[in-house]
């Protein structure tokens, strides 16, 4: 009989936070087929330039040379396909509330004009930003945490980023997307994204909920991803 290796489901957390958005979600997407990996990008971050391809060398070397299926959250969604033709063997991709890949382009190119220049305005004057939750103040990010532990557990982990990180242009990737693709709208934020999944014929749920459901509702969003799994055919 023939054994086949387990699939390592790569939970890649945005590289603007830190892992801990994907740690009550993990454990119940773990099954004896599936092997639930965390692959930490924080370290990527001081290292410098060019970091898509850091942050994707490092989520390839967490799926240990075995079949992989990718998840991003947030802004890990761009550096997927990145990682992805660094992976032999790539068995699908699910992006949740989270931007498609954008090969050939920087994150300014595809982020609102606002927030553009609002984060041109944040960076001190060695270019580096504050943390990404101190983007929104407190107040507002409890309205999304409202839990004080969980809100800590979120923000103790974000890096201060660098403002040179968003100006950087994705290496292309001619071959992606090389494997089925799924998308979990959780925001409308999202929806022009989720629309965009929609029109390339992907399997896509939406949840009314918010950008960071990941920490407050993981059961669904749990569910969710699990549905979408089985329709791109993933046990």
């Amino acid at each position: 009989m023939i054994h086949l290796p387990p699939t390592r489901l790569l939970l890649v957390h945005s590289p603007l936070v830190a892992p801990a958005s994907w740690d009550l979600i993990a454990p119940a997407l773990a099954e004896p087929a599936r092997q639930v990996t965390i692959p930490d990008l924080t370290s990527t971050i001081a290292a410098g330039p060019p970091w898509c391809s850091r942050q994707a060398e490092l989520i390839a070397r967490a799926a240990a040379g075995r079949p992989a299926v990718l998840v991003g959250h947030s802004r890990a969604g761009p550096i997927l396909a990145a990682a992805g033709a660094l992976i032999t063997q790539v068995r699908g991709y699910v992006f949740v509330d989270a931007r498609l890949p954008f090969p050939g382009q920087t994150w300014m190119d595809t982020a609102p004009p606002e927030l553009v220049a609002r984060l041109r305005e944040m960076a001190d004057p060695d270019g580096w930003l504050p943390p990404w939750p101190r983007w929104w103040g407190e107040e507002a990010l409890a309205e999304f945490l409202p839990d004080p532990v969980i809100r800590e557990r979120f923000t103790a982990g974000c890096p201060p980023l660098p403002l040179a990180m968003f100006t950087e242009t994705h290496p292309p990737t001619p071959r992606w997307p090389d494997a089925p693709c799924a998308y979990l709208r959780l925001s409308e934020a999202y929806e022009d994204e989720a629309a965009r999944a929609a029109g390339l014929g992907w399997p896509v749920t939406r949840l009314a909920s918010h950008h960071l459901a990941l920490l407050t509702d993981p059961a669904e969003v749990a569910e969710a991803i699990s549905r979408l799994l089985r329709a791109i055919h993933q046990p």
